[in-house]
């Protein structure tokens, strides 16, 4: 009964395979024909049903099982043809258990979708091994979802089917372009010609994944501000800086009194203003506070965050005090196209 009840949901009349040795699980399509690369991608779930997103509108998808998370790690490490495991909940699941969950995604080179709360965000952020391609969901609605599951597939296989071309793929599309943008805005800015300093050259193979992590991990940062009285002169003008940003921010959040907030969203832009102020400040960033400065939902500014960078906008610094944390900070050649922007505009 269940596992109809999980076909009917998920809009396949496959069987989900249940009772079955994980290791021959998706050897085979029903059809009896070897699984190609290219087709629906097989995942996983690891939570209860009540929790289980409603996947029937999206072809490129399919779940092969659903599993409490003690028994999602020998599932993941038998199942050879695996691409994706969606974690509900994550904030609950035991970190011993969680860490061998992530440890089997790395083996099988999988796609991870992480739900949490946003309290818990900071935590699993960096719970989460930089190696793994992560998506952080946080109070996300079924469009959202839909949109990390259509996400983790593109970018497992590098492919982009325009199979229905339905909302989510639009949403995707739209973000990747005007990440595009922003690179394009910030490098001309900067007067670089290649793009901005960090920028990958090309798309990451599945298998580079945690060399590209440790890439775009910047060195230790000390953030300790220094006595005002000691302060010297460069320190007095980033201060006078930071404080004609932080107003930008206000002004901008100021808007939102008069009228609609979603009339002028621009979270890439104001997660680069919150983080440049930071950065001048010289105080680190979280995950979540950024989230909150981007002024949209969570899981939408999550997925800018993700998206910056990948593109080489933003670098996951880890805090030196506490391992259970990471900050998120501006690449060097994204703060250097920040600083002469505003150079042009004092001018």
């Amino acid at each position: 009964m269940i596992d109809q009840q999980l076909s009917a949901r998920t809009g396949h009349a496959d069987t989900v395979w249940r009772g079955m040795d994980p290791a021959n699980a998706w050897s085979t399509t029903p059809a009896g024909g070897q699984r190609r690369d290219g087709v629906a991608s097989p995942w996983l779930f690891v939570g209860s049903a009540e929790a289980l997103p409603d996947t029937a509108s999206l072809a490129e998808v399919r779940l092969a099982n659903m599993l409490p998370p003690a028994r999602a790690e020998r599932y993941i490490r038998h199942s050879p043809f695996l691409d994706i495991v969606w974690l509900a909940a994550a904030d609950t699941v035991e970190p011993a258990c969680l860490e061998a969950i992530c440890q089997a995604v790395i083996m099988h080179r999988c796609q991870l979708i992480c739900e949490t709360s946003l309290p818990a965000l900071d935590r699993m952020a960096a719970a989460i091994p930089a190696s793994i391609e992560v998506q952080f969901l946080v109070d996300a609605d079924p469009t959202d979802k839909l949109i990390a599951l259509a996400a983790a597939r593109r970018t497992r296989h590098h492919i982009v089917h325009d199979v229905a071309r339905d909302d989510a793929m639009e949403r995707i599309d739209r973000l990747q372009d005007e990440v595009a943008r922003i690179g394009r805005m910030l490098a001309d800015l900067a007067g670089q010609r290649g793009g901005l300093a960090g920028t990958p050259a090309a798309p990451v193979a599945p298998g580079d994944a945690g060399e590209a992590a440790d890439r775009l991990r910047s060195p230790a940062r000390d953030f300790a501000a220094m006595p005002r009285s000691f302060v010297p002169e460069e320190r007095m003008l980033d201060r006078q800086r930071a404080k004609a940003v932080r107003r930008m921010l206000r002004q901008r959040r100021m808007r939102e009194q008069y009228f609609p907030a979603d009339l002028f969203a621009d979270p890439a832009w104001d997660m680069l203003l919150d983080l440049y102020a930071a950065r001048l400040e010289r105080q680190p960033v979280s995950v979540s506070s950024l989230c909150i400065a981007a002024a949209v939902p969570a899981t939408t500014a999550l997925r800018w965050i993700k998206t910056m960078t990948d593109a080489g906008l933003f670098v996951r610094d880890a805090d030196p005090h506490d391992g259970r944390r990471i900050f998120i900070a501006l690449a060097e050649g994204a703060h250097d196209a920040m600083a002469r922007y505003f150079e042009a505009l004092d001018e």
